[in-house]
């Protein structure tokens, strides 16, 4: 596998307000300083980001000459449903993510999506009812099954909003209460759901490539509760180090089940977890009723992987190194990016294989496609992005006779690649090479070398002798200044930190022409 450097991705936690969860938020720095310290371990590179919105995403990504992005981001302030497109924006820049991809993140955050997709599938789930903020109580109220009950929000995760209050034992004025609770503290739909009275186990699972591995069984301790607490793991167990609840519900690892009912419980979580489409790992928390059958209570996408915490409790019980896991974790992800690449190279090869490449001048029809192409890199910052648009802008207004030579690579009817170029001012026959692009699925294939040996054709046509390309010294670009020195271009220069604090500028040359002395 490669082992190139880490960006470890993670949500900064947001400061204390009313009603928050600070605890829960801050717990992502614990997961970051582990996997970080895991990749020392491995002597991989790595480097830590943390940002405070989904706007941040694509600045941070594509400026990033990391690969691969371990992916910590569990939320955001004021929209935590948006960081389950972490996943989504990293392919769209092109890089490997660790875990669960966008549409599993979207579905288990989701406990009534999620559990109507787990009970479709045929696995068995507690009974529920989704209770809206707006709807009236007296529709809304279970009827079809006794209590007891237990209230959640139905997009939070960590325990949020599960505490003693949240079990009732019928439908009557405390479970209205407790609803209510949902809908005020979380402005979010509140899910009833049927409370299983049993033993409660939490079933992690980790991928060896496409290989689920059911770690050994976990079982919470709840034998020092009483009649007067619930027997669940509420946020009081998970995050408040001064409460009962913290102290008393200690793991028991391996579970000490009978051996038939221990394998249906790894059956399901396999199941469970395909059923949502979760990737590397994953933790499934399940509930045994008193004949031992069991009930999936929740899939947890992405689960907290702090040392503490219950996967990397299940780890140490299968006698796996933490740093071997983060190692597995990246090397999955590195080999499904390498697969979709694959993939798409085929696709667009089959596709575009009638017909011949041709290059031809850029016109409007072609604008789209050329942009698309840009993005599609994941080479090119917004910014410019934006500045290869006006640049092509102007081509395509200017036409031949402009000052920006603007071609595009087609095969197929399908624009592959893209180049512009045009005179330097105020010098007699230096040419400036401006942007070449060519789509991320046909790299590889000589269309570059085809646009670089036309526009250097065209440019000696037209009197030109000398090219000049300026492109960036980082170290994702270090297959960029190969390409143009493997094609004859020479290093003239680097200026240090040009675009940015670690972003020198690579200038480099090449004489098309011969130079005549007067």
């Amino acid at each position: 596998m490669s082992r190139g450097p880490v960006l470890i991705l993670y949500n900064e936690p947001a400061a204390a307000k009313a009603g928050g969860f600070l605890e829960s938020d801050a717990g992502v720095l614990v997961e970051v300083a582990a996997v970080a310290e895991a990749c020392r371990k491995l002597r991989r590179p790595c480097r830590t980001v943390g940002v405070r919105d989904y706007g941040q995403l694509p600045e941070v990504l594509s400026g990033a000459d990391e690969s691969v992005v371990f992916n910590l981001v569990e939320g955001f302030a004021d929209h935590p449903e948006r960081a389950a497109f972490a996943p989504a924006v990293c392919a769209a820049f092109g890089k490997a993510c660790t875990g669960t991809p966008t549409p599993g993140l979207l579905v288990s955050l989701d406990k009534w999506r999620s559990k109507i997709l787990l009970e479709g599938a045929g696995l068995p789930v507690p009974r529920g009812r989704l209770v809206t903020v707006d709807a009236a109580w007296a529709e809304a109220r279970p009827t079809d099954w006794p209590g007891p009950y237990i209230v959640k929000p139905v997009g939070a995760d960590a325990s949020e909003g599960i505490d003693a209050a949240s079990v009732v034992s019928d439908a009557g004025r405390a479970l209205k209460q407790a609803v209510a609770r949902v809908h005020e503290r979380f402005g979010q739909p509140a899910l009833v759901e049927q409370y299983i009275e049993g033993r409660e186990l939490n079933v992690s699972v980790l991928w060896r490539g496409d290989e689920p591995e059911v770690l050994p069984l976990a079982e919470i301790d709840f034998s020092a509760f009483d009649g007067s607490r619930p027997r669940i793991v509420g946020y009081e167990a998970k995050w408040l180090s001064d409460t009962f609840e913290y102290h008393h519900t200690q793991r028991i690892i391996p579970s000490s089940l009978p051996a038939k009912v221990a394998c249906r419980v790894r059956e399901l979580a396999v199941a469970a977890c395909r059923c949502l489409d979760c990737r590397d790992y994953c933790r499934v928390d399940m509930r045994l009723d008193q004949a031992l059958e069991p009930y999936i209570l929740e899939v947890n996408a992405n689960p907290d992987i702090s040392p503490d915490a219950g996967f990397a409790a299940a780890l140490e019980a299968a006698e796996i190194a933490y740093h071997d896991f983060v190692r597995l974790t990246i090397d999955n992800a590195v080999s499904r990016l390498a697969r979709s690449r694959t993939r798409a190279r085929r696709r667009i090869g089959a596709k575009a294989g009638a017909g011949d490449l041709r290059i031809v001048w850029c016109q409007a029809s072609h604008r789209d496609a050329v942009v698309s192409l840009l993005t599609g890199t994941q080479m090119f910052r917004p910014g410019e992005v934006q500045i290869a648009k006006e640049v092509l802008d102007d081509g395509i207004r200017g036409g031949p006779d402009g000052h920006y030579q603007s071609y595009v690579a087609v095969r197929g009817g399908e624009v592959l690649g893209w180049v512009s170029f045009g005179p330097t001012p105020c010098t007699i026959g230096t040419w400036d090479l401006y942007w070449i692009a060519v789509a991320a699925s046909c790299q590889g294939q000589g269309i570059g070398r085809a646009l670089m040996a036309f526009a250097e054709s065209e440019i000696r046509s037209r009197g030109g002798r000398r090219v000049i390309v300026e492109t960036s010294g980082r170290d994702a670009y270090i297959p960029t200044v190969a390409f143009y020195e493997r094609i004859g271009y020479l290093r003239e220069a680097t200026l240090q930190d040009f675009y940015d604090i670690g972003d020198g500028k690579v200038v480099l040359t090449k004489c098309v022409a011969p130079t005549i002395a007067s």
